[in-house]
């Protein structure tokens, strides 16, 4: 079909139009012509349709293989990719063949060596064995000769062992009677030396008894004498003993009234006429009253120290921890104003004398609160250390101790004086120092004294004290 034919036709209808006047039979040709033209134009539509539809499905047909040779195309590159993995696995499963293919040909290799190496060594072997069997049937024949000579040589050997034994035996009597012979002429000379001795020893021996004898007269008249001193002495003793009792007597009855009218009378002159006193004046006055209760003091621990020797001694079970918290409770005040930490231990029970062992443990205590360190809070520690266990103290036989020590770490002392600090009015500091009336380690000894124990101390200068004190238990 021209595609051009349309405009034609219709520039043709046109001009029979215009001609239709004057041509009425080229009309009706032009009609038909234009009818037969309109008929065949509608087929052609017609047949256009169909061309369209089949055209529409042909590009739907073609869609679809489109489509498909999509799918194909991409099936066939993951085959594509499927096919160079296996291709690269194949490379290296060749390369991994070609590799085991070289292994097994070296192997094939030494095998072969190997086979070589081994059918050498049989050969060996086989000359080896060769060589064995000449060289068994030589040792056999070795073996038979030397047979033959170790039966000559067991017969040889017999032999000279009789003849050997022979000579020994002949050998031992030999020595035998030489060395009894020397046994006896050792003995001769052993009894010669030992009755040489013995009279030399029984000689001096005699002189020893004559100068044993001699001593022995001297030391019973020094022991006599002695005994006689010894009793001069208990009996000056015995009187100074009435004497010290006397003046504590006096000390705390006589003494102290006047003391007492000095210290009140003091303060009252200080209190009442303080205006009507000079500066010197007052000063001396309270001179005069520290002085007054320095002698009050001093008169309460001799008073102290005597009742240790005047009172009764009368031993009571008693519980050592209680003694020591009572203590703690008088000292209270002194204690919280030092800071002090006290530290007491189980310390059981033991048969003493309740008054005067709680008057030890407060000497001991007070000592370690007056005697402590400037800066450093008084740390005092009680302890038990073998409660009822058997002992030794210091000297004395073995028996039944209660052993318990106080110690603490306060300026201590020198260690050359720990026998001088329990004498009566021992004091190692000036009174501007530390007061005190150097009485109160003497009752402290006293009273260990009056229960038959012993009381032992250590120290060294700021490193503190310890006193150990050894009582034995009573009533076991």
């Amino acid at each position: 079909m021209n595609p051009t034919q349309p405009n034609t036709t219709f520039t043709d209808l046109a001009l029979l139009s215009e001609e239709k006047t004057n041509h009425p039979a080229e009309l009706i040709l032009a009609n038909k012509k234009l009818a037969q033209q309109i008929e065949d134009r509608g087929k052609r539509a017609a047949e256009l349709v169909i061309a369209n539809t089949e055209l529409a499905f042909q590009n739907k047909e073609k869609e679809k293989r489109a489509a498909e040779l999509v799918i194909a195309n991409n099936e066939l590159a993951f085959q594509n990719k499927e096919k160079e993995k296996r291709a690269a696995e194949l490379v290296i499963a060749n390369r991994e063949l070609a590799f085991q293919n070289k292994e097994k040909e070296k192997r094939a290799a030494e095998l072969l060596i190997a086979n070589i190496e081994l059918t050498y060594q049989n050969e060996e072997k086989e000359k080896r064995a060769a060589e064995l069997i000449v060289a068994n049937k030589e040792l056999a024949f070795q073996n038979r000769e030397k047979e033959k000579r170790a039966a000559e040589l067991v017969i040889a050997n017999s032999e000279l062992a009789f003849q050997n034994k022979e000579k020994e035996k002949r050998a031992a009597e030999l020595v035998i009677a030489n060395s009894e012979l020397a046994f006896q002429n050792k003995e001769k000379e052993k009894r010669a030396t030992e009755l040489l001795i013995a009279n030399i020893e029984l000689t001096f021996q005699n002189k020893e008894k004559e100068q044993r004898a001699a001593e022995l007269i001297l030391a019973n008249t020094e022991l006599a004498f002695q005994n006689e001193e010894k009793e001069k002495h208990a009996a000056a003793l015995l009187i100074a003993n009435k004497e010290l009792d006397s003046f504590t007597y006096i000390s705390s009855h006589h003494l102290q009234e006047p003391l007492r009218k000095i210290q009140v009378f003091s303060n009252r002159i200080l209190t009442d006429e303080h205006q009507n006193l000079s500066t010197k004046g007052q000063y001396y006055f309270k001179r005069t009253e520290i002085a007054a209760a320095r002698l009050q003091t001093l008169l309460n621990d001799l008073l102290t120290y005597s009742q240790t020797n005047s009172t009764d001694k009368k031993f009571v079970d008693t519980n050592l921890n209680t003694s020591v918290q009572k203590v703690l409770l008088d000292l209270e005040d002194d204690i919280a104003e030092k800071k002090a930490i006290v530290e007491v231990s189980v310390l059981g029970n033991a048969t003493v004398i309740p008054l005067q062992f709680k008057e030890l443990l407060k000497n001991l205590i007070c000592n370690s609160l007056k005697f402590s360190r400037p800066g450093f809070p008084p740390h005092i520690i009680i302890k038990n250390h073998i409660p009822f266990a058997r002992s030794k103290a210091a000297n004395q036989s073995k028996s039944d101790y209660a052993h318990i020590s106080i110690s603490d770490n306060g300026i201590g002392f020198d260690p050359q004086f720990k026998d001088r600090i329990f004498e009566l009015f021992q004091c190692l500091h000036t009174n501007s120092e530390y007061e005190g009336t150097g009485i109160g380690l003497a009752i402290v000894k006293k009273i260990v004294q009056n229960h038959n124990g012993i009381i032992t101390t250590t120290s060294e200068i700021n490193k503190g004290a310890r006193f150990d004190i050894y009582i034995p238990v009573l009533g076991e």
